[in-house]
């Protein structure tokens, strides 16, 4: 570990969740932050420009460095990324939706900065799992977040059954999301699969105008009719 006093700092800059007015969702600290820092390690350099853009229009975009982290990166190129607070200048982690680390890349360099003993400034922003545990009403002391439920039908029920069955052992409430234009399939499986006495959450659209969420039973949830498709959703289930 470096004992280095002069090194930068990594900054985790959250931002929106969609297409909404920043100063709705983040604080002014943000926007300072982001007025201070050049460097940044972002998952798409468009969407990331346009972040930063949007939060502070007075930004030169030409003075800006951006280093890719994404499926793409190899693990050997992550220590390189903070390569400038090893020089005393600090680096902006941009989450592509949301809070960097959580559900998210950005995980791995925070690690890393860690090991290095740069300091690590997590700033506030929207979380979508917090929000939505937040807004379901659902047990907001023991919860877990799984990420992507598999694709293959058998695999999937599996799953669900399991998450099912351990949201009841544990009574813990069991998150995760699918690939937006998966949402509707996936929503009609956990009807299906799912128990008629388990509660089901849908959370999405988090923080925009079109924001939905909504806690029933299955079999309630078997007389609403709503659209999910393309809508960056939650799913919660716990059954009691």
């Amino acid at each position: 570990m470096s004992t280095t006093t002069n090194l930068g700092k990594l900054y985790l800059i959250p931002t929106t969740l969609g297409e909404s007015d920043p100063t709705d969702v983040l604080p002014q600290k943000v926007k300072r932050i982001i007025e201070l820092l050049d460097h940044y390690i972002v998952e798409n350099e468009k969407t990331a420009r346009k972040s930063i853009k949007i939060v502070d229009p007075e930004k030169q975009q030409s003075t800006l460095k951006l280093r890719l982290l994404n499926k793409h990166t190899e693990a050997s190129e992550h220590a390189e990324m903070l390569a400038p607070c090893l020089q005393g200048i600090s680096v902006g982690l941009l989450s592509e939706a949301g809070c960097p680390g959580v559900a998210d890349p950005g995980a791995a360099i925070v690690e890393i900065a860690h090991q290095k003993g740069i300091q690590v400034v997590p700033l506030v922003g929207p979380s979508s799992i917090l929000l939505a545990i937040m807004g379901s009403g659902m047990n907001g002391q023991s919860f877990a977040f799984n990420g992507y439920l598999p694709i293959d039908k058998a695999e999937k029920k599996t799953a669900i059954k399991n998450l099912e069955k351990l949201s009841f052992d544990k009574d813990q409430s069991q998150l995760f999301i699918e690939t937006p234009y998966r949402n509707n399939k996936i929503f009609e499986d956990l009807l299906a699969m799912l128990q008629p006495s388990t509660h089901l959450c849908v959370a999405c659209d988090i923080t925009l105008p079109t924001e939905y969420i909504k806690t029933y039973k299955v079999s309630e949830w078997k007389k609403v009719k709503v659209d999910l498709h393309n809508r960056p959703a939650i799913f919660i289930i716990h059954k009691k």
